[in-house]
């Protein structure tokens, strides 16, 4: 048989226990070219530059973010 705890522990315990358990929602930046909204250390889907440098070149225009 496993281990029993001893006493009930209360909630105040057991949420400050998980209270870094929280999802946090994702960290957004602009993109220095076109301004659109990407997420952090991610090259921008919309002109394919990544802090200010041309990474890959873009066929069409596509529609923004929001």
């Amino acid at each position: 048989m496993g281990a029993l705890p001893k006493k009930k522990i209360s909630k105040r315990r057991r949420g400050n226990r998980r209270a870094h358990s929280a999802i946090n929602s994702r960290q957004m930046s602009r993109c220095d070219n076109c301004n659109s909204l990407l997420p952090s250390h991610r090259t921008c889907p919309v002109c394919g530059h990544y802090r200010s440098k041309e990474i890959y070149e873009m066929d069409q225009p596509k529609v923004k973010f929001r």
